[in-house]
């Protein structure tokens, strides 16, 4: 499903679920922690409107979930958008039908898009001169943003297929 192809509802949704997620990401989500980590809400709308809608849906929510989160962070505008643009193509690409296989299927693809999108970001960073992004640390930021995003994805599944005028895609989670 191009851009182009989404609904007048689609249109009118897309938008408000990014920011919606946008400030549940930065109201909310900021105070839930593990190990000093919190989720990236925004990157798991990428991930998961790659997911519901295929690779072009993936890219533009992507791309404007990661300039909208771009404008709240210290680092160079548009990285965010560029990476999550990326993934949230990547997981369209690889993800066709994979919503209906089983319900953890697409958890699992959060998981493991969500860490490689984190690793991702820091080397993206890197490039532009971000070089402190790229630590040890990193090794554990990764797997933690995947384990709290793959906790949130049938939540954002969900999320993303209303926003996109999906309605069958949110059934892939009852079983």
């Amino acid at each position: 499903m191009g851009v182009a192809a989404l609904t007048a509802e689609a249109r009118f949704r897309a938008p408000l679920v990014v920011v919606t997620a946008l400030v549940l990401h930065l109201a909310v989500l900021s105070r839930l922690r593990l190990f000093g980590v919190m989720p990236d809400l925004m990157l798991l709308l990428a991930v998961t409107a790659g997911l519901t809608g295929g690779p072009s849906a993936g890219s533009a929510m992507g791309f404007a979930a990661g300039m909208v989160v771009d404008l709240f962070l210290d680092t160079p505008l548009g990285l965010s958008a560029l990476v999550f643009t990326l993934v949230g193509f990547a997981m369209g690409t690889v993800g066709t039908g994979i919503l209906r296989a089983a319900w953890w299927i697409p958890v699992v693809a959060a998981f493991v898009a969500s860490a490689a999108g984190e690793v991702f970001f820091a080397l993206a960073g890197y490039v532009v001169g971000q070089t402190e992004m790229v630590t040890a640390r990193l090794a554990l930021i990764a797997p933690v943003v995947g384990l709290l995003n793959a906790v949130l994805a049938p939540l954002v599944v969900r999320m993303t297929g209303w926003a996109l005028a999906r309605p069958g895609v949110p059934r892939a989670f009852v079983g």
